[in-house]
């Protein structure tokens, strides 16, 4: 039976892939590509058409344009951008196959819904669910349907010939949700982040968390393999924002991903630690969260590591080892 071609409309490849009716008009016609009704090119075609769309510049910034930044910076060597908004319609507002990497840390409703520990430092009071009193944050539900969701909208803005994901999970939500990850991307390794310093536990006390690394079609390698898949990062104590999480994780993440200039997304951003290690790596940034106090510390924590280098919510660095693999 003979393969039938299947066709894309460029109204519709302009309309998703954020590139310019001009440029790709210009591009079209440069290389002699057939373009079929007035608005249709084939399969084979639209391939040819895949680098030219990765290599445009500010297709993230001009898809965006609507919604309103709550900071923004550009510099020579970085340009980082943060929205207040909610993860999943954030990620459907950034035009398909644009990002790099994503470096994410969700937050974990299952592990806190089970355990209920009562006044945690992180997960604050049970009775006040829902709010941000206290140290309590709204939370992603961690069900297998927002989880497809969710890395439905990852797949589909990672770039395809560079694209490489970082997902945090606990222990709970890695046994959970784990193989919701393999069946949307090439899952590569399972990384452990040691704490080094002893946690809680009703049984085993914990110390640990976990990364799923994963690749988007694409056999991409990491920088070398001298990379470990156990990281030793101190945990952060009296943090100012609930999980924040050590800068040197996301940077050993960033670090093994990118080259410089590569765009970075972090769709929980938390307190920013991930926003930092990006600029540390001279790659583009753009993250959200739902979060009035993530936002507000955020964009303090980002505005002054940028002016003067300092960071002003970890101010040592949190690597136990005296040779750090990024180093």
């Amino acid at each position: 039976m003979k393969k039938i071609d299947l066709m894309y409309k460029t109204s519709e490849i302009i309309a998703k892939y954020g590139i310019t009716e001009s440029r790709l008009k210009e591009y079209l016609i440069q290389q002699n590509i057939l373009v079929l009704n007035e608005d249709e090119i084939s399969t084979k075609n639209f391939q040819t058409i895949l680098p030219l769309i990765e290599k445009t510049e500010d297709r993230i910034e001009k898809k965006l344009k609507k919604a309103e930044a709550s900071y923004l910076y550009n510099t020579d060597k970085n340009k980082v951008s943060i929205y207040q908004d909610d993860a999943i319609s954030f990620l459907k507002k950034i035009p398909t196959n644009s990002v790099d990497i994503i470096v994410t840390d969700p937050a974990y409703s299952g592990m806190n819904e089970k355990l209920k520990l009562g006044k945690g430092r992180i997960i604050g009071k049970y009775a006040d669910k829902g709010t941000e009193n206290g140290k309590w944050f709204g939370e992603f539900e961690d069900t297998e349907e927002n989880y497809n969701i969710f890395l439905s909208e990852c797949k589909r803005i990672l770039k395809k010939s560079t694209g490489h994901i970082y997902i945090m999970f606990d222990s709970y939500s890695l046994l959970s949700l784990g193989n919701v990850v393999r069946s949307h991307f090439d899952v590569k390794n399972l990384i452990t982040w040691d704490k080094v310093n002893i946690g809680m536990g009703h049984y085993f006390r914990r110390r640990h968390e976990y990364v799923i690394f994963a690749t988007n079609q694409n056999t991409r390698k990491i920088k070398n393999r001298k990379f470990p898949d156990v990281w030793r990062f101190k945990r952060i104590h009296s943090s100012k924002y609930p999980t924040q999480k050590p800068v040197e994780v996301f940077q050993a993440m960033i670090h093994a991903s990118s080259q410089e200039g590569f765009t970075v997304c972090d769709p929980f951003l938390g307190s920013a630690s991930s926003a930092i290690a990006a600029i540390k790596n001279n790659c583009n940034f753009i993250g959200c969260d739902i979060s009035d106090k993530s936002i507000e510390l955020s964009s303090l924590r980002i505005s002054e590591y940028l002016n003067t280098g300092k960071d002003n919510l970890q101010t040592k660095s949190m690597a136990v080892d005296d040779n750090i693999f990024w180093e």
